[in-house]
Order: structure tokens, then C-alpha cells, then sequence
């Protein structure tokens, strides 16, 4: 299969927008074939061992979703 760089430009935004979450969406499903980097793993590893160390130290997303909405709806002056 060739796919052509031109080809794809004469998608309209929201097909090129359904072609990479088709895209993404192929890839996801083998999350086990992607290689994860040493640097990576580390810090992985060291997020993993700060949790179990700390577990209250982090927030919940719901906090950190709240307090991004609440930064973008009321920005700096």
C-alpha cells in the first residue's frame, strides 16, 4: 500500500482528522510493540515507587482537570 502526501492533503480537515484517529486507534491496539526508551522505564519506575511511597501526595484527575478549567477560564491579568 502506498499513501501519497498529496492524496492526503486533498482530504478535507475533519477526514484527515478521522484518518489519524484511525490511525491511533491501530496503533493502540499493540501497545506491546512499541519500545519504551531506558529513560522511560526509569521514570516509570520512579513515578511508580514516589506513589507507593506517597499515594495522598498526588491529585485525583478530576482536581487537576477542575483547576485547569478554572486557569483557563480566568487567565492571569
Amino acid at each position: 500500500m502506498s499513501i501519497v502526501h498529496s492524496d492526503i492533503l486533498q482530504l478535507s480537515v475533519s477526514e484527515r482528522i478521522q484518518l489519524a484517529e484511525d490511525i491511533w486507534d491501530s496503533i493502540s491496539t499493540a501497545p506491546e510493540q512499541l519500545a519504551v526508551t531506558k529513560a522511560q522505564q526509569d521514570e516509570l519506575d520512579w513515578r511508580i515507587e514516589a506513589y507507593r511511597q506517597e499515594p495522598q501526595a498526588g491529585a485525583s484527575w478530576q482536581d487537576v482537570r477542575d483547576r485547569l478549567k478554572t486557569r483557563t477560564s480566568n487567565p492571569p491579568l
